[in-house]
């Protein structure tokens, strides 16, 4: 067994003595010893000892020693149809001692998620994946700051890794440009929309007519801007215009039946954006 925790390639040869490692009732690999001669009457219980050694250290910090993980390991963990043990055993494999916690993060960004993760946890343990659409980091502790400027990230609570997905899922389609870093834990109540049935969303007037505005990326901005300031001054500070021209902009939106100069009308829109982005994630 090499000292990454994986077989060395080609068998030992017969006449050495091969006991097989074993973790979670898995034979994972084996260990041997060569000697000439007749085996000495000790070697079983000197290779018995070695191999649970050997287990352990896969156990305590798995054979991966870079931030890149094999992503089959990475969905194991964060699957919500996994179960503990296997979720367990995937994070030991991965490094994860047993009762660390971990944040789940889903990244969107033209990086690859490895090089994301050494940003935002330059220390061990983290790794990284593709998973589907998103890319996804599992680290012990996450610093914000380390993201980089172009990175949309949600970050999950560290609680059962699986949970921690669909928050970090969740959380990534509250990320802006404004503000491209969300945690769910500071999202509160507009979490909620997240539980909305699909159909339900669709079937919203409101949410139909920003499917018209969210045609035109700079109308989609604009509104959305706005809702977020409350002002068109502020807003046209955002996105570097004159307020005459967010004025214009806005005017010429028209969301039908939502007044956006009345504060209850601006949350309105605010909601609908939200139930919109949380609808085409």
């Amino acid at each position: 067994m090499s000292p990454d925790g994986t077989q060395v390639s080609g068998p030992p040869s017969p006449a050495s003595t091969t006991v097989p490692i074993i973790l979670d009732e898995e034979e994972i690999g084996a260990v041997w010893l060569e000697r000439p001669g007749s085996p000495n009457p000790l070697d079983e219980v000197l290779l018995d000892r070695l191999a649970i050694a050997a287990a352990a250290a896969v156990e305590r910090y798995g054979p991966a020693h870079t931030t890149m993980a094999d992503p089959a390991l990475v969905e194991l963990v964060v699957s919500s149809d996994s179960d503990e043990a296997a979720r367990a055993r995937a994070l030991r494999l991965l490094g994860f001692a047993a009762d660390l916690p971990v944040h789940v993060i889903a990244v969107r960004s033209q990086l690859p998620p490895d090089r994301i993760g050494g940003l935002v946890r330059p220390a061990r343990p983290v790794k990284a994946a593709p998973l589907a659409d998103v890319g996804v980091i599992l680290a012990a502790a996450i610093d914000p700051a380390g993201f980089p400027a172009d990175v949309h990230a949600g970050i999950g609570a560290a609680e059962s890794p699986g949970r921690s997905w669909r928050q970090a899922r969740t959380a990534l389609c509250f990320a802006t440009p404004r503000e491209p870093v969300i945690r769910y834990d500071d999202l509160g109540a507009p979490a909620l929309l997240a539980e909305i049935p699909p159909d339900t969303s669709r079937d919203n007037t409101d949410v139909a007519a920003i499917v018209r505005v969210a045609g035109n990326p700079e109308d989609l901005e604009t509104l959305d801007a706005y809702c977020t300031t409350g002002s068109q001054r502020r807003a046209a500070g955002l996105l570097h215009l004159h307020h005459s021209s967010v004025a214009r902009r806005l005017e010429q939106i028209g969301t039908p039946g939502i007044e956006l100069a009345d504060p209850t009308g601006q949350l309105r829109a605010r909601i609908t954006l939200t139930a919109w982005r949380l609808l085409n994630d």
